[in-house]
Order: C-alpha cells, then structure tokens, then sequence
C-alpha cells in the first residue's frame, strides 16, 4: 500500500462505551433515572399529574443520550449549535481573487 493507511470511518465508536455512549452519557442517564425512582417512591404517583412529573428527568435525560445517525447524540447536537451561536464566527476566504495576492515588489 506504499504506506497509505485507509482509517475507516466507525473508527471513533471503539472509544465509546456499547460504541453508542461516553461515560458521561451513562452517569448522566443513571443519575436521571435514580431521580425518576426517588421521584416515584415519594410523590402519589396514582395521579396522573405527579406520574408525568416523576417520569420526567428520565425522560429528558433519555432524550438526551438518545443516539442519532451521523451524530453522537442530542446532547452534542445541542452543544455543537450551542458552540456556533455563542462563539465569534470568523470566515477567512481565500479564493482566485487577485486583491488576495501579496504584493512582494513594494519594499
């Protein structure tokens, strides 16, 4: 192969735990769904009210480590846009405009 190595493109999903989630991801989904136990084990979980709002950090916490195609997860969609709008964006063109070129005679 004349020292061409071809990396295939899965090779990040070794690094990840089941190949679907980071360590965080599994204490922040366990950690959900000790909340939803103690929710359920102290609110009167008969009403429906109380059902939904027991259930809920497991849900969320379960949106968010959700594994999407081409993506990590909600979570990193969510803090990848998060990245984009709060960061100062700085585009650079470099093109086939001549105003770009250097111009060395001027010394």
């Amino acid at each position: 192969m004349n020292g061409i190595f071809l990396i295939p493109a899965n090779s990040k999903k070794s690094m990840l735990i089941f190949g679907l989630f980071y360590p965080f991801d599994l204490i922040m989904f366990v950690t959900g769904l000790g909340i939803t136990l103690i929710m359920i084990m102290f609110f009167p979980v008969a009403e429906i009210g109380w059902a939904i709002i027991s259930i809920l950090p497991a849900v969320v916490v379960g949106f968010l480590v959700f594994p999407l195609p081409n993506y990590h997860n909600v979570l990193t969609i969510i803090i990848s846009a998060f990245k984009f709008f709060t960061t100062r964006q700085k585009y650079i063109w470099k093109g086939w405009c001549v105003i770009n070129e250097i111009d060395n005679t001027k010394k």
